[in-house]
């Protein structure tokens, strides 16, 4: 069965609509952009487009790949000091002459609805967290909406970055999962795959599970995302896993969805925040 992330975040999208209704001013959300990237800048449309679905106010600031850090900082510090604002992210990958960390931490924590932040992501691994990193709360949302109890499944997780495998491993085992992880330093892959029940694999390497490597009746949950002639593609080489897998998100169509759903229900939560 193929996992309809459309759908499953269309549910959080009308929820969320409903919710920014009863706020007493319309929130601002922020996307900066750097550089010309035709696949970074069609993803941020496509996060403007759902903010304004649900009635929160987009704003895209766009700079050239040449902007240095110090003019990036001084821009996120102009912004913060709009009221309405509720939610202000920097488009990743960044330029290697920026200093993405300096970038990063410039942002409000209470702002940081991406929640990479130096506080955010200590706060998040320490269990204290406000809000929570939309790819993972994405993954576990869609595992949730599945007619499967998951408690006794053995779960793995490829790959351990900082914005899938790292918070998706940490809060799947905050809900009380069994769950082993693969890395690059992993020797073979097939011995852990093949006996894991659930597979969320974020990696970015484009077509890295294959069919041998997984068992019968596995729930694959594709988290990984690279470009691919002109397009995206996932970890998952699709056409030979969707007639073996119980069930199987799709890239695009999957978890991306659902992660843009849960970014803005951050950017919902922050601005309930400033009204409590």
């Amino acid at each position: 069965m193929i996992i309809d992330g459309k759908n499953i975040a269309q549910e959080i999208l009308d929820k969320l609509k409903v919710e920014v209704a009863t706020l007493p001013s319309q929130p601002i959300f922020c996307d900066i952009l750097v550089g010309d990237d035709s696949v970074a800048a069609s993803y941020v449309a496509l996060k403007g487009k759902r903010a304004e679905e649900i009635g929160v106010e987009f704003w895209l600031k766009q700079y050239p790949k040449e902007v240095t850090t110090e003019s990036l900082i001084k821009t996120i510090r102009e912004l913060e000091a709009e009221p309405r604002l509720c939610g202000l992210i920097i488009q990743l990958p960044l330029p290697e002459h920026i200093d993405k960390k300096a970038v990063i931490d410039a942002i409000d924590p209470k702002l940081d609805v991406d929640c990479i932040g130096r506080e955010n992501s200590r706060e998040f691994y320490e269990g204290r967290a406000r809000l929570v990193p939309p790819t993972a709360a994405a993954v576990v949302h869609l595992l949730q909406s599945l007619p499967t109890d998951l408690k006794e499944k053995k779960v793995l997780v490829i790959g351990q970055g900082q914005l899938v495998g790292m918070p998706v491993t940490h809060l799947l085992k905050a809900y009380g999962h069994h769950v082993i992880t693969a890395d690059k330093d992993t020797a073979d892959l097939s011995v852990v795959s093949k006996d894991a029940d659930v597979i969320i694999s974020g990696t970015g390497k484009p077509g890295l599970i294959t069919a041998d490597l997984i068992k019968e009746g596995a729930i694959i949950i594709d988290a990984g995302t690279a470009e691919s002639d002109g397009g995206i593609a996932g970890d998952v080489d699709f056409e030979s896993v969707k007639d073996k897998a119980s069930f199987i998100s799709p890239v695009p169509g999957g978890v991306g969805p659902v992660t843009v759903s849960k970014l803005l229900e951050n950017v919902v939560l922050v601005a309930k925040s400033k009204i409590e």
